[in-house]
């Protein structure tokens, strides 16, 4: 048994060769039967002297890759370090990483289309669009690699856009699902918050599992999840990396940063959708900090390939007094202490 270090210049490092809730290292934990963990800002590699030294060498590859700033997609990544030495060339590098399936094929009309995950078997929930902008917004998914859905609280958008993925997912259209969401949070105030980094990340990523959880089952939520076809992480994890083939979905986007938002927008990769979600009157960002949503929109609507869907008081599907909610809180600060002054005397 022997243990060694390499070192890490960023936490962006840490996070590529962990993965998304440590992911990578527990697919090389079971792989190679290492532990795998950073200490110090270093990383540590622990197990047997030739497993270790072969993992070494794979996560060294990894890092001088992205080092030279070379654009890794998931597959590539996973190939680097699990597959046999180049992999990662192969153009098929998906076929060697357990639990993936082969990259898209060309069907008869050209379409780029990859076959059923074999875990999707699972019954998922029907969902029907309610009114004229949710049915643009399904329509937008299936037909626009970008789409925005923009609303107030209550009017589907998050909803209607893991049940757009998941149907894309069962139909073959794309081969995994990563849903992802800006931490505003992740200074010291998710600090204070008990356990590990995990446990201080749900709390945010729960709206996520509820909406998936209503349409799938929790129970093959889970089954999906564990072998990556779907992937929920937060949005910083997402830096570095190449969406290839996949269905990407960024909610509570208000809460990006401009240069967030950019970083996430150029992640697409070949045969990927992305949707974009959020309500631009509830910006969590600090004061003084320009939230990445609404300045996305005004840069790329009217560019082909991108849609706009901006939902309103009567798409609100909650509680109806949700609705009036909503209405009550769009009216002037001012004109609602008036009324209450009036009331007053």
């Amino acid at each position: 048994m022997i243990e060694v270090t390499i070192p890490l210049r960023s936490n962006d490092e840490a996070i590529l060769v962990l993965g998304p809730y440590d992911r990578h290292a527990k697919l090389l934990r079971q792989a190679l039967g290492i532990e795998i963990f950073v200490r110090s800002g270093n990383l540590r590699l622990k197990g047997g002297e030739e497993e270790v030294s072969l993992s070494r060498q794979r996560i060294e590859h990894l890092l001088g890759k992205f080092r030279k700033g070379r654009e890794l997609s998931s597959e590539r990544i996973e190939a680097i370090l699990l597959g046999p030495p180049g992999a990662e060339e192969d153009s098929v590098v998906a076929a060697s990483v357990p639990g993936k399936e082969p990259l898209p094929e060309r069907s008869a009309d050209g379409r780029q289309r990859t076959r059923k995950h074999p875990m999707l078997h699972a019954r998922m929930r029907g969902v029907e669009p309610r009114g004229k902008n949710q049915r643009q917004y399904l329509d937008l998914m299936e037909k626009t690699p970008l789409v925005f859905g923009l609303g107030a609280a209550g009017t589907g958008k998050t909803f209607l856009a893991v049940a757009g993925a998941l149907r894309a997912l069962r139909a073959g259209d794309v081969r995994r699902l990563i849903i992802t969401r800006p931490v505003v949070e992740a200074g010291e105030r998710l600090g204070f918050l008990p356990g590990d980094l995990q446990a201080k990340l749900d709390p945010y990523m729960r709206p996520i599992y509820d909406a998936l959880g209503e349409i799938l089952g929790y129970e093959d939520l889970t089954q999906l999840e564990e072998a990556g076809v779907i992937e929920i992480a937060p949005l910083a994890y997402m830096r570095g990396r190449t969406l290839s083939n996949a269905f990407v979905i960024l909610d509570e986007a208000q809460n990006a940063t401009v240069m967030q938002m950019k970083m996430f927008l150029t992640r697409m990769g070949e045969g990927s959708r992305m949707v974009v979600t959020g309500d631009p009157t509830q910006n969590d960002l600090d004061r003084g900090r320009t939230s990445g949503l609404m300045d996305a929109v005004r840069r790329l609507r009217g560019y082909e390939g991108v849609g706009v869907v901006e939902f309103v008081g009567k798409d609100i599907v909650r509680h109806p007094l949700v609705e009036q909610i909503v209405k009550a809180y769009e009216r002037p600060s001012e004109d609602v202490a008036r009324e209450a002054g009036d009331v007053g005397t």
